[in-house]
């Protein structure tokens, strides 16, 4: 085996039931649950065991509910896993991949994300804001319609670039609906579909956020990474504590450079992917960026000891 990273996914991979019978077996993860409760004033457990989904689905929830069962399960896997090479997130999975590489504490981190939440919801009025994956286009071509529309005054832009072919917009309401169209009459993809979702992330529209967040972070303690953290707005390692701090701001209004980040992962030796959270989104991501690496998927009690059993 060569170099092993740990990745944890971002919002939208969150389901009723997220952590509860890793909970029930295991004290490490009752400690996380119990922390974050603690942290928030609230039982988010309660949320993320039973529900209900709506509330489950309200962003200020999401991203502190996926944190806490990402981390729960990675308190139960570190124990017997490897020390990886490196870690990386997906927009607000890079919470998680700085608390497993020691930047942030995850008391910290919980009540960061819950805030980072409220200051996104925030950002934009309801329904003026949207986003949309477009599938199969090629990324130079969809950079070009963005620039395009935005330039007539309908603001809309590039937002996770996940994969070959796989890119999500984000902008104005007419932005996005123009952006489309456009894509589909040009016949520039295979598909393009709206995303339900409550706001216009990882665009310019979210740097109100992002101002919000910085007088947040003024406020916490960040350390020096002790492994590296290859961030969504770079797509390379950072450390530095500062170099942290910056990258969590910029990233709430800059694109998610995942393909980069994982391209940048492989040509740096790392031949083994661990998606460490709720669902299985990132390890079919990294599938279609390389088929020449071996990923794993641990997301409740059975994947863990499988994944333990294969990588150790």
């Amino acid at each position: 085996m060569g170099k092993i990273a740990f990745v944890f996914p971002g919002q939208g991979s969150q389901h009723v039931g997220m952590g509860k019978s890793l909970a029930e077996k295991y004290q490490a993860a009752r400690d996380i649950f119990a922390l974050a409760d603690e942290s928030l004033g609230y039982s988010l457990s309660k949320l993320c065991f039973e529900g209900p989904e709506d509330e489950l689905r309200l962003t200020y929830h999401t991203q502190p509910a996926i944190l806490t069962t990402c981390m729960a399960l990675y308190e139960v896997f570190k124990a017997d896993a490897p020390r990886p090479d490196y870690v990386a997130g997906h927009s607000l999975g890079e919470y998680s991949a700085l608390v497993a590489g020691e930047a942030l504490s995850f008391a910290d981190a919980v009540t960061i994300v819950r805030k980072r939440g409220q200051f996104m919801d925030e950002a934009v009025p309801a329904g003026q804001g949207a986003m949309a994956a477009v599938i199969g286009a090629k990324r130079d071509e969809l950079q070009s319609v963005c620039e395009e529309i935005s330039l007539e005054g309908d603001a809309v832009q590039l937002a996770n670039l996940n994969s070959p072919g796989q890119v999500v917009i984000s902008g104005t309401k007419e932005g996005v609906e123009k952006a489309s169209q456009v894509i589909k009459a040009q016949k520039k993809a295979r598909r393009v579909i709206p995303l339900d979702v409550s706001g216009p992330f990882h665009s310019d529209l979210m740097k109100p956020a992002a101002s919000r967040l910085a007088h947040v972070l003024e406020n916490v303690k960040i350390n020096n990474a002790r492994i590296p953290v290859v961030t969504n707005v770079e797509a390379r390692p950072v450390m530095l504590a500062e170099e942290i701090r910056q990258a969590l701001i910029e990233q709430v209004f800059s694109p998610v450079l995942w393909e980069d980040s994982v391209r940048w992962m492989i040509d740096a030796g790392v031949d083994t992917f661990v998606e460490i959270g709720p669902g299985q989104v990132l390890s079919g991501l990294i599938k279609k960026i390389s088929r020449d690496v071996a990923v794993y998927s641990v997301y409740d009690e059975d994947s863990l000891r499988q994944t333990l059993e294969e990588i150790t």
